[in-house]
């Protein structure tokens, strides 16, 4: 599982902690540096009179203001002090979603459960740096104390996926009740898969030498995929006609959110098995993404 957590980094750690002091020291800029963002969304939301998203991103500052307060505690509990800003030797790998954070400024088709998809996948990211922190520390307690913040990060995903479930079927129902009688059926994971092998076999042919290849491979991939996801979750057919990176998007979030709730045990090795894929080729897609546009 380490090399799918490490797909969700964008780089690799710059360094090692030494202390716990250290450890104190990074957390806590990471915590404040969440809630500093999520607080500038939410006055920007409110410059474009969005007050339903400006109150999404008012919470998610709150819930990392009060990561801020824990990390304090438990500094100051093992440590007898308050974390040091000045004990932060280097930056941690960009956790926070910065891209999509211009985006939602940027866009008005924005909704709280995109906001809060986006705040589902910075605290995976965190887990992700923290669980990579705990497998390389050569100190037991740094080890330990890493493998306790990437739990308090996991605990923080499943609260977030939570509240973005909740909001998903709240926007599929007012979207029902706006034009029910309109409206496509519904596809199952598997036909997406097939869709989204199109558009990676689209993208084979815009790519040259290696990024061709993997665009190859796992177009093949996801047509092995469909047949195993058939019949698996429901989307609504206009996601489709979306572009690679949004459907692979759309299938990740699916099979983690299934994996996490289900409880058959094959179930869930098998959307375990599904999700470790997707990872890795969302992880993939997302890095592919700048030179595609400049070929576009």
């Amino acid at each position: 599982m380490l090399l799918t957590r490490a797909l969700l980094l964008k780089d690799e750690p710059a360094g090692t902690l030494q202390s716990l002091h250290e450890l104190f020291a990074l957390a806590n800029a990471m915590e404040k540096e969440a809630a500093d963002r999520y607080s500038e969304l939410a006055e920007e939301m409110r410059a474009q009179d969005r007050n339903d998203l400006a109150a999404v991103f008012v919470q998610l500052a709150a819930a990392e203001r009060e990561h801020v307060d824990s990390v304090t505690r438990w500094s100051l509990s093992r440590c007898g002090k308050a974390p040091d800003p000045a004990l932060v030797r280097w930056d941690a790998p960009e956790t926070f979603d910065a891209e999509t954070m211009a985006e939602i400024k940027a866009s008005q088709l924005t909704t709280p459960y995109r906001a809060l998809a986006m705040a589902v996948r910075n605290e995976e990211r965190a887990f992700a740096f923290w669980s990579y922190v705990a497998a390389f520390a050569a100190d037991s307690e740094i080890r330990k104390a890493a493998e306790a913040m990437a739990r308090e990060e996991l605990a923080h995903v499943a609260t977030l996926r939570k509240e973005r479930r909740s909001a998903y079927h709240l926007e599929h129902k007012e979207r029902a009740g706006e034009g029910a009688a309109d409206a496509a059926a519904p596809v199952d994971a598997g036909a997406l898969e097939s869709r989204l092998a199109v558009r990676l076999a689209e993208l084979e042919a815009r790519v040259l030498g290696r990024s061709q290849s993997r665009a190859h491979e796992l177009c093949e991939e996801a047509e092995l995929m469909s047949t195993r996801a058939a019949g698996f979750e429901s989307f609504a057919a206009a996601l489709q006609e979306a572009d690679a990176q949004t459907i692979a998007e759309a299938l990740t979030d699916a099979y983690l959110d299934g994996a996490e709730r289900s409880d058959d045990p094959a179930r869930v090795e098998l959307l375990q098995t599904l999700a470790e894929r997707a990872i890795a080729r969302l992880a993939w897609l997302r890095s592919l993404e700048p030179f595609v546009r400049a070929k576009a």
